[in-house]
């Protein structure tokens, strides 16, 4: 199946969509292995024509979706994809398969940022003795990248708090109520972007494991993203935490809406 019914090869395209069904360490509600694949089919509704990017999407960009990749392969599937100066788009899956891609990616970005958009701090060190974590992401991206912004995050440990005063990274945490200039502002010159759709509120999004009340809505999402996109090399993003929900596809239509919508952020610049 191809993200948004396009028919590019792997060689023709600029964007390739990598699906990553991996579910290994989801602690409540389960079903993020059937995350991209319900994002993939919600794209094949979507109308080709944006109504604020003003476009249809596959005039512009040329999308290649791969087959689905196991979580022992992604740095080295990711590494292909930047080597041949194609744009790597993840579908989680859990939010761990951003720890591998950004590890890739930093190969190439030496000044690489990491925005993340999420409920969770995700910065323990291990979690339920597991130091490869959906909990634990954040902080094992550190150990590749210092310069992280975390945007949406309302809730996080003790042990996470305790980190954050440790590393004095405490104005780099934003809740619901930020200033994207000033997110901006903390982000180098290239910007890998990591969203967990827990970020938004679960009135808007529902069908993830571990919903926290009062996220971030459509309007705030999408107007960081683009005045990141318009002043930062975004070099890739992943959407991760679709967990569907049968019978309610609201949340698969958000989150390809966002991918779709994101390529566009990222490919007009």
């Amino acid at each position: 199946m191809q993200f948004l019914r396009s028919k590019y090869t792997f060689d023709e395209s600029d964007v390739v969509i990598l699906p990553i069904p991996y579910e290994a360490t989801v602690c409540y509600i389960p079903g993020t292995a059937k995350g991209p694949k319900a994002i993939i089919d919600a794209s094949i509704q979507l109308e080709d024509f944006d109504v604020e990017l003003g476009y249809e999407i596959n005039d512009k960009v040329k999308i290649h979706t791969t087959n689905e990749t196991k979580f022992d392969d992604v740095e080295k599937r990711v590494s292909e994809i930047i080597k041949k100066n194609k744009f790597p788009v993840i579908l989680g899956g859990e939010h761990t398969v951003t720890v591998p891609t950004v590890k890739a990616i930093a190969e190439k970005y030496g000044d690489l940022s990491v925005l993340q958009i999420d409920a969770h701090a995700d910065l323990r060190d291990e979690f339920e003795g597991k130091k490869y974590s959906h909990a634990c992401v954040m902080r094992r991206v550190r150990e590749i990248t210092k310069k992280t912004v975390q945007v949406g995050i309302r809730s996080m440990s003790k042990e996470e708090n305790d980190y954050i005063e440790k590393e004095n990274i405490e104005e780099y945490i934003h809740g619901t109520d930020f200033d994207a200039d000033k997110i901006i502002e903390q982000l180098s010159e290239n910007v890998y972007i990591t969203i967990d759709l827990d970020g938004f509120d679960p009135s808007k999004v529902p069908a993830v494991g571990t919903p926290q009340p009062g996220g971030l809505h459509w309007k705030e999402v999408t107007e960081l993203l683009r005045k990141v996109a318009g002043k930062k090399n975004i070099v890739g993003f992943d959407v991760v935490e679709l967990a569907p929900i049968e019978g309610q596809v609201a949340s698969d239509f958000l989150a390809a809406k966002l991918v779709y919508r994101m390529i566009g952020y990222c490919k007009s610049r």
